[in-house]
């Protein structure tokens, strides 16, 4: 299923290629620009810097977005680094939407530029030059001004939002304060809960989502797939939700899916075929094998009150 595709460029399938970019895990943001009256936003995570000196930064906008000629009258453009609690936000200025600023607390930046509240990072640039990049326009800006709020950022990595946890295999902690010794900082962190649910969650994933991706599917495939395992999806809204995905990536995926036999459009909404339910148990089985695996030195007593624990969590922080 992931045989290598060494064809001529031309012959590339687009739906393959962004399959592969999607490997390539970034940051997520709101690019806004200001032209008179009209104010513009879109998401995107092409977003990149260039230079130290002159400080400079690019990203890229689809040449046929609504949006592009605002961005191209206006003297600036404002990159608001999305925080990992801004998903609805980045989905909204990821869609169509009447006006995606109604109800969205902005301010005034450099050159009229829209500052959105609740980022980790915000870069207020002078744009410079506009270049081609077949289907996309590069805009090249020059950051005038910046904030670093510091706050945890909103991850995009195979089609799927994500966030930012420390690698199992960092170097261990040198102290937290000065003169510590790592135990002493060892012996609070294991009694930390956040930390204990990061290190269990780190260590399920490192063992499960390689079996998963020898597989075929990736994460969010295989999600969209178990969703729609439990009935034909009619709101493309209530999709995404459910899949914590961006719209524009469930819908690239059912396409990619749909070309593979495995979904179908029907009139009850977007559902498995027979192929695709035969996947799905296949992916059941992976997952239901796995928790077996991990969860088998404790007894079905410990296992439920540990699910419970996780399900009061979730339920308080809803």
């Amino acid at each position: 299923m992931d045989a290598p595709h060494p064809a001529e460029p031309a012959a590339f399938d687009p739906r393959i290629l962004r399959r592969a970019l999607g490997n390539f895990a970034t940051g997520v943001t709101i690019v806004t620009a200001r032209a008179g009256e009209d104010m513009v936003g879109v998401t995107a995570n092409s977003f990149s810097s260039v230079s130290l000196d002159p400080p400079l930064v690019l990203w890229s906008i689809d040449k046929r977005s609504g949006s592009l000629p605002v961005f191209r009258r206006a003297s600036h453009f404002a990159i608001n680094v999305l925080a990992m609690d801004q998903i609805e936000l980045s989905n909204r200025f990821a869609r169509p939407h009447e006006d995606r600023y109604a109800g969205v607390p902005w301010r005034p930046g450099e050159g009229g530029c829209i500052l959105l509240e609740g980022t980790s990072a915000n870069f207020q640039c002078e744009k410079v030059e506009i270049i081609e990049g077949g289907d996309h326009w590069i805009l090249i800006g020059r950051v005038r001004a910046f904030e670093d709020h510091g706050t945890a950022p909103l991850v995009y990595h195979q089609g799927s939002y994500s966030m930012v946890l420390p690698h199992p295999h960092r170097q261990p902690p040198q102290g937290a304060a000065a003169g510590e010794p790592a135990d002493g900082l060892q012996s609070r962190l294991a009694d930390h809960p956040y930390y204990l649910m990061t290190q269990a969650v780190r260590s399920y994933q490192e063992s499960y989502q390689p079996k998963q991706i020898q597989t075929g599917w990736r994460p969010g495939e295989a999600r969209l797939l178990m969703i729609l395992n439990d009935g034909p999806a009619r709101d493309m809204a209530a999709l995404t939700r459910q899949a914590d995905m961006p719209q524009h990536q469930v819908e690239h995926t059912l396409d990619l899916l749909r070309s593979r036999g495995l979904v179908e459009r029907t009139p009850e909404g977007v559902a498995l075929t027979a192929a695709g339910a035969t996947q799905v148990r296949g992916i059941w089985a992976l997952a239901r094998s796995h928790e077996e695996q991990v969860f088998a030195r404790f007894d079905r007593a410990q296992v439920e009150n540990f699910k419970l624990v996780l399900r009061g969590i979730i339920a308080a922080a809803a």
